[in-house]
Order: structure tokens, then C-alpha cells, then sequence
């Protein structure tokens, strides 16, 4: 993995964080990249990364695919597509400052919606497309 998506994923990371919509709905900051055991519903987790060469003639690009997870327990579908409307209004389109390098843009690519197998959890994933350049 690259430093630049290291880089973007303590921004997005921070961003989150500081979110008062988000952290409203969760009921605290609880955007972890790994969850604590026994993590109290709802919460976010940083979750999977993809990289690609995105250069263009001299510049040095790197195109990121994110994905965040939302969980929840609340009973239906609601907490977990509040949670996901809340990420995008969150990312999508943000001026972030990932250390050491520099953010061109974020957008969200999709979001999908589902329930667990074990029939109470419900599980969003929110992904996320961004190109970073080198500073």
C-alpha cells in the first residue's frame, strides 16, 4: 500500500471524526480502522483500499478506491442508511489534506445496503473513488 492512502485514510479518518452529523447518529466518534471487541452499534470502520497508477504525462497520480463500513443493530434498514447518507455528506467532494500529499479529488462511486446472515446486524458499504498527487 502506498503512503498516499495511508495518508488519505488518517484524513478521511479525521474528517469523520469531527463530523458532527455523523458522530450524532453514532452516538460518539466511533470511526475505528480496526473496532474494539464488543464495539457498541452503530459504528464506522475504515475498510478496504485499492491503488492504480493514475499518471498522466509528468504528473504522479494514484487513483484510491475506499470502502467504509457502517453497522448497525437498530432494527431495519434506516440507522444504516442514515449512517451511509451521513458519509457522503461527510466525503464527498471535501478538500482534505492528506500528509505529504496532495488530495485532486474524493467522490463517492456507490453504496450498498444489506443484512447480515445473522439477521439483526445491517451492514452498509459506501465507496469512495480519490486521486492523490504527490507534494
Amino acid at each position: 500500500m502506498s503512503t498516499a492512502t495511508a495518508a488519505l485514510r488518517a484524513a478521511i479518518h479525521d474528517a469523520l471524526s469531527a463530523d458532527t452529523a455523523l458522530t450524532g447518529i453514532l452516538g460518539g466518534p466511533k470511526i475505528y480502522d480496526e473496532p474494539p471487541a464488543h464495539a457498541a452499534f452503530p459504528y464506522v470502520t475504515l475498510g478496504e483500499a485499492r491503488v492504480s497508477d493514475f499518471s498522466a504525462g509528468d504528473e504522479s497520480l494514484q487513483e484510491h478506491q475506499l470502502t467504509l463500513h457502517a453497522w448497525s443493530r437498530q432494527g431495519g434498514h434506516r440507522e444504516a442508511h442514515l449512517i451511509a447518507g451521513a458519509l457522503l455528506q461527510a466525503l464527498d467532494d471535501t478538500p482534505l489534506a492528506p500528509d505529504g500529499h496532495q488530495l485532486v479529488n474524493l467522490r463517492f462511486a456507490l453504496a450498498d445496503i444489506r443484512r447480515e446472515s445473522d439477521g439483526r446486524t445491517y451492514h452498509a458499504l459506501v465507496r469512495f473513488r480519490a486521486v492523490t498527487e504527490a507534494m
